[in-house]
């Protein structure tokens, strides 16, 4: 008896500590946000997430309300004419040497404007009245935390996190003195009067989906609400709460049935594991997540906007995730369908949505992107072979969840060199992985695949010149029959250029000899990249870059791809500060805010550092909410762009971050550079654990000017080239395992090995 008395007694003890309902401790620092209220439109809220479910917390009206969304809710209905003997890419060249583009607008364009779907769909919303305790006097996101607080000049207080890695939410309000319950509130899909949006960028009608309207149930202390949706799909949100004297806590999820997650079962075994538990591991995650690096600027608006846009990185990408689509787990709340339906453009989106991955030192995170485009080759493969009808894999550049077309403008929806600048992801995890097992059984098969197919999809002239027979640059000329080239673009020619470089070197990392040989052939074959009387890159021959444009295409060959880079010496220097320059005198009337982050990031690979920082600093305090998501336009009114709309996209806000990296380490030539583009005025400045090309970690810190510390860890092995100051490389030649060449460091490492080059 004494024995199971003792054991109950230690099972009361383990629930009330599974149960403690005290508030989250928090951990401020100097980047998270803090507002006096809350925001009153969905897209200020204050964002959580974990890749898979994600809420926005705002107020609508005189309710607190947390808009929820999931990132596998999507109406994947077929487009309407994709298929046929006009679904082919050379029926479309057909009608261009016609001239006659009408018939390939209506066919391929107008179904993304006319139809509601393919899209990515809202999930519903929790609210709580306000009616009774009025409006927080201050709220607060805690970015390392990943919790969001509001707190009452009373001194209520609400605390809320998405947890790390459950799809379910917490919510616990403490103090709570009024009689306060959550409630579900629902999208509105059978409205009956229209309000005459059909423009996919501001959002159609939610009706238009045709979807009868779900129904919420509630039981005791639990609501449920289950949305039908496009055939067989539906999905289901579900609260679940108790109050406990002034403590009122509880959890939500949102479940979809193509997850088979069922949303009453997570909420059910979320209140079993308790707060406490689910704090803790929501904690952990997040604290080994900021672990992997970290960086400390002397410009305090850079510092904040980084800090928040690798916090919203995390929350919107994880090892098995879905990628990163146009607003990830925050999807518009105001009844229409979100910005761009939420798709996944394949013309820069979500390519400068991972460019942070790299040297931020999160390839871990960086996966739910590769994985994706992994699994879905079977379907890439057979869009290849009906549309292209050829071999190997080309990816659609504008995508459903589940990786079909979804048709728009085709020179960017369907471009012909799109799967190769989704190839250069692969390439870049391997070059910064060193991992010789994703090299063979995932980078160099992707990369070969898309190689098939881009080879036996461009011609070979007379004159030996391997080239496409029409080629575009994305938004150049709009959808217009302008929009074909018939010379090559410097776009597809660079993206043509890396993918055949990039396949034959991958080829002969694993000593596949003929096959490498056979790459380099074919990038032999191509035309070099045009530029015009002043040096600068052009769109194509005869097209100069003449006016303002928001999307660097004809760019593309200094960065990302880096195929010209300033260690290649005068003339690619020459060219470089020719399109740069161009850009800036054209200036950006028609940037969008992450062009300057592109620009951010290009000026960077030109070491220049105060370039590279104005640019950042204008898109930080001029194209973000007071959440620091990236809207586009230009919301100060000084003038730096004539986009003034606000439709949200994540692209401009993590190519931001990437811009940052740029600034404080480069590898991609091969040999490392510390601080390579930061300002002349950063005399106090420092990172740890930025990843460089060949898995090497490092960590540095200047100090009045001065480089104080370097330490790198060499996770694979292997030759260690860094560039150095003369006066560090004085102190470190006559170390017997080092050979300095010119101004460059060169020592072997091996496995593990950690080196402080400034150590005494």
């Amino acid at each position: 008896m004494k024995r199971k008395a003792t054991l109950l007694i230690i099972c009361c003890l383990f629930m009330i500590g599974c149960h403690t309902y005290d508030s989250c401790p928090v951990t401020p620092t100097r980047s998270d946000l803090t507002f006096s209220e809350l925001a009153r439109s969905w897209d200020e809220g204050v964002p959580l997430g974990n890749a898979t479910v994600g809420v926005l917390v705002w107020k609508r009206d005189s309710s607190l309300r947390f808009s929820l969304d999931r990132t596998d809710l999507w109406d994947l209905r077929p487009v309407n004419g994709f298929s046929g003997e006009d679904y082919r890419f050379a029926w479309v060249k057909e009608q261009i040497r016609k001239k006659d583009y009408l018939p390939v607008q209506k066919k391929l364009d107008w179904p993304y404007d006319r139809d509601p779907a393919p899209s990515k769909i809202p999930g519903a919303s929790i609210e709580f009245s306000l009616s009774k305790i009025g409006s927080p006097s201050e709220v607060k996101l805690y970015l390392h935390n990943a919790l969001c607080q509001a707190t009452w000049k009373d001194g209520t207080q609400m605390q809320t996190f998405v947890h790390a890695t459950e799809p379910v939410g917490w919510f616990v309000f403490k103090n709570l003195k009024a009689d306060v319950e959550p409630s579900i509130i629902t999208p509105i899909y059978n409205k009956t009067k229209e309000d005459g949006s059909t423009d996919p960028v501001s959002g159609q009608d939610l009706h238009r989906l045709g979807y009868d309207q779900g129904k919420v149930s509630r039981e005791g202390n639990q609501i449920i609400y289950r949305q039908k949706g496009f055939g067989d799909f539906f999905y289901e949100v579900v609260v679940r709460w108790e109050r406990k004297g002034t403590t009122l806590y509880g959890t939500w999820s949102v479940t979809s049935s193509s997850s088979g997650d069922k949303a009453a079962d997570e909420v059910q075994e979320a209140m079993k594991r308790g707060l406490k538990n689910d704090y803790h591991a929501h904690t952990d995650y997040w604290n080994h997540y900021w672990a992997q690096s970290s960086v400390l600027l002397p410009d305090s608006i850079l510092q904040k906007q980084y800090e928040n846009e690798m916090y919203k990185f995390a929350s919107a990408t994880r090892e098995n995730s879905s990628p990163i689509s146009l607003q990830a787990v925050w999807t518009a709340d105001n009844g229409k369908l979100p910005p761009w339906k939420g798709d996944y453009h394949h013309d820069l989106n979500t390519q400068l949505s991972y460019w942070p991955t790299y040297i931020g030192n999160h390839l871990t995170e960086g996966m739910g992107y590769l994985n994706t485009l992994w699994n879905q080759r079977d379907t890439y493969k057979r869009y290849t072979r009906q549309y292209f009808e050829t071999d190997g894999m080309n990816v659609p550049g504008v995508a459903s969840l589940n990786g079909e077309p979804m048709g728009g403008w085709i020179q960017y929806a369907m471009s012909q060199t799109v799967g190769a600048w989704l190839a250069q992801h692969f390439y870049l995890h391997w070059k910064y992985s060193a991992d010789r097992t994703f090299l063979k059984e995932r980078a160099y098969p992707f990369l070969k695949e898309v190689a098939v197919y881009m080879e036996q999809n461009s011609i070979v002239d007379a004159k030996g010149v391997r080239k496409l027979e029409f080629s575009s640059s994305p938004e150049i000329f709009d959808n217009s029959l302008q929009a074909w080239f018939q010379t090559m673009t410097n776009y597809d020619l660079s993206l043509m250029h890396f993918l055949f470089q990039a396949t034959s070197e991958l080829a002969a990392e694993l000593n596949l000899k003929e096959e490498s040989a056979h790459w380099d052939s074919i990038k032999r074959q191509l035309p070099d990249l045009n530029v015009d009387k002043e040096g600068s890159l052009t769109f194509a021959e005869g097209y100069p870059y003449h006016a303002s444009h928001r999307h660097f295409s004809h760019a593309m060959a200094i960065h990302p791809l880096g195929l010209i880079d300033w260690s290649d010496g005068e003339e690619s220097q020459r060219i470089i500060c020719a399109t740069l320059k161009k850009l800036e005198d054209y200036g950006p009337d028609y940037w969008t805010g992450y062009s300057y982050s592109w620009f951010a990031n290009m000026k960077a690979r030109a070491f220049d550092g105060e370039g590279a920082a104005e640019a950042l600093r204008t898109f930080a305090q001029c194209f973000c909410l007071k959440n620091t998501f990236h809207v586009n336009g230009d919301q100060s009114g000084t003038g730096k762009s004539k986009f003034t709309y606000r439709p949200f996209t994540l692209e401009g806000n993590f190519a931001f971050a990437s811009g940052v990296q740029e600034m404080l380490l480069q590898s991609h030539t091969g040999v490392i550079h510390v601080f390579p583009a930061i300002p002349r005025s950063w005399k106090n400045v420092s990172f740890e654990n930025l990843r460089a090309m060949g898995a090497f970690l490092i960590s540095a810190e200047k100090r009045d000017g001065e480089l104080v510390r370097l330490r790198i860890l060499s996770e694979k092995g292997g030759t260690l080239k860094i560039a150095l100051p003369q006066d560090v490389l004085e102190k470190v030649k006559l170390h017997p395992n080092y050979v300095v060449e010119g101004h460059q460091l060169l020592i072997e490492t091996t496995l593990g090995q950690t080196i402080d080059l400034m150590a005494k």
